[in-house]
């Protein structure tokens, strides 16, 4: 095939190529009525936006292999979870409530919306 047909080709695969790999912002995802989060062995919290009632303690679970921490926007202390650990948050204020973790903020943030 000549390369004045191939580039075309190329050039159309790569624009899929780059629209398959464009990660989803987590926090675009309906929110989840839940009180535990996940943190599974892929970088994420897992929902990453849950529904909560005023009043209720949310828990996160580090199922990875490594540690992760959890540091709200309206707070200055993170929470540092090895792997099996566990941390919670009472949650009296209604409110969206954002999330990260400080140490793979590029791939991880959550919100808690608190009704």
């Amino acid at each position: 095939m000549s390369a004045a047909r191939l580039l075309p080709l190329l050039a159309a695969l790569a624009a899929l190529v780059a629209a398959g790999c464009g990660g989803s912002d987590p926090l675009d995802s309906e929110p989840v009525a839940t009180t535990d989060v996940s943190l599974p062995k892929s970088y994420k919290f897992e929902p990453a936006v849950i529904e909560v009632e005023q009043g209720a303690t949310v828990t996160w679970t580090n199922d990875d292999n490594f540690t992760h921490t959890i540091r709200f926007d309206d707070e200055d202390e993170t929470a540092e979870l090895e792997p099996g650990d566990t941390f919670e948050r009472e949650f009296d204020d209604v409110g969206s409530f954002h999330y990260i973790c400080t140490l793979h903020p590029q791939d991880m943030e959550g919100e808690v919306m608190v009704g």
